[in-house]
């Protein structure tokens, strides 16, 4: 029997990085503890901001990457427009292997890390080495990507759950162009590892490449009938008609 958490992620505002990390704070993780695992990576340029705001009339956890001459407002969780430096899938791999993390930190910031590379390879028809990443190679979305691994090693969460993933319609602007919602990268994720979408009438991505890394690390299907012992809340950047957080729970099957 295992002595590890269940987490379920309910995603009926989708997913992105920045608002996994903001619900696990706000589900007990500590800010000290994910500053300490991300000050292990060579990676600079940027602050984190973590703090409690009222969404939709809910008090709920709100985490920001600020990059260096970037505002509080960033909305890096949506954009695939970044300026930075490209990081290539082999950078990264040979970034994290060599850094201090804990193992458990590392091997689950590699798997999802993995996962995008993956995707994104089979996109762009490149080799999974060669592949250079926009959005995810970018210094927020390391700091996301990492920030989940942390805060999940923290709570010891042993397994995984999401539900279905809310997703919204229209496209998007990036450096390839004008792509569709959801995005080439998200669907393969969503195809690799058999993820469920509920697409609405939302203009919009409400499921990014990280976001879809994070849901892949579902195993199994939710419970039939569970207790919930915690729960947190996380912000998303943009504003919905429906409420745009995402609520992460540690669950106990019955």
């Amino acid at each position: 029997m295992s002595n590890g958490n269940t987490l379920y992620l309910e995603c009926r505002s989708g997913i992105s990085g920045d608002m996994t990390v903001a619900a696990l704070l706000d589900l007990g993780a500590t800010e000290e503890n994910l500053r300490a695992e991300l000050a292990k990576l060579p990676v600079d340029g940027y602050e984190i901001q973590v703090k409690k705001i009222v969404k939709s009339g809910l008090l709920v956890s709100d985490f920001d990457v600020i990059l260096e001459h970037e505002v509080p407002a960033h909305t890096h969780e949506h954009s695939h427009m970044h300026p930075h430096v490209h990081r290539s899938w082999a950078d990264i791999e040979k970034m994290l292997l060599e850094s201090d993390l804990k193992p458990r930190v590392k091997a689950l910031s590699l798997q999802m890390f993995r996962t995008v590379a993956e995707a994104e390879a089979k996109v762009h028809g490149h080799p999974v080495d060669e592949v250079h990443f926009h959005e995810v190679g970018a210094v927020d979305s390391i700091v996301d990507i990492v920030g989940t691994a942390a805060c999940l090693d923290e709570l010891n969460v042993d397994k995984v759950v999401v539900s279905e993933l809310t997703e919204g319609c229209g496209h998007i602007r990036c450096q390839h162009g004008v792509l569709p919602v959801p995005v080439p990268a998200v669907l393969e994720i969503a195809a690799a590892h058999h993820l469920t979408f509920h697409q609405i009438e939302q203009e919009g991505e409400m499921v990014t490449p990280t976001g879809a890394a994070i849901a892949a690390l579902s195993e199994g299907q939710i419970p039939a009938a569970y207790c919930v012992k915690k729960v947190g809340m996380g912000a998303g950047k943009r504003e919905y008609q429906n409420t745009n957080i995402l609520r992460a729970m540690l669950i106990e099957e019955k």
